[in-house]
């Protein structure tokens, strides 16, 4: 998977397909059961370098874990990742949304949501995330941002 090039301010959502029942340790939250299935993480990039600064970093194996996320993705595959260029922190907003998603259930509470009062920025699906629901969502509710679109 290859980021977006924009390095304009943003929120996105990465997608990871786990294959196997693994318990993980994700950082100083603890060890926790991960399902089969699909992972969605939703964050944002607003410091230098844009989406296509964060992306890369997500894109990139790292030696040292930095974010939550980054201990998910040493073992689960990054299938997809979907952004949209915004001046307005919308991560807490879309993580909200995202939830209300057919299917779709909460992850671990505080997963990636150590500095807002979100129950978690990280959501599991038996099935992969649908993509044309959760743009329409966010076009309803924020018509005025850019468009959802796949950023890989």
């Amino acid at each position: 998977i290859r980021p977006t090039s924009s390095s304009q301010s943003g929120t996105y959502v990465l997608v990871f397909y786990l294959t196997l029942k693994q318990t993980l340790r994700i950082g100083k939250l603890g060890e926790f059961q991960f399902e089969p299935g699909y992972y969605a993480y939703i964050g944002s990039a607003f410091g230098p370098g844009g989406l296509r600064a964060r992306l890369k970093h997500h894109v990139n194996s790292s030696h040292r874990s930095h974010w939550h996320i980054d201990y998910l993705k040493k073992s689960a595959t990054l299938v997809e990742i979907w952004c949209a260029e915004q001046s307005q922190h919308r991560e807490c907003q879309w993580a909200a949304l995202f939830a209300s998603l057919p299917g779709v259930c909460p992850g671990i509470k505080g997963f990636g949501a150590s500095d807002c009062q979100c129950f978690t920025h990280l959501f599991f699906s038996e099935y992969a995330p649908q993509f044309v629901l959760f743009s329409q969502m966010l076009e309803n509710d924020f018509s005025q941002d850019g468009s959802l679109r796949h950023c890989s």
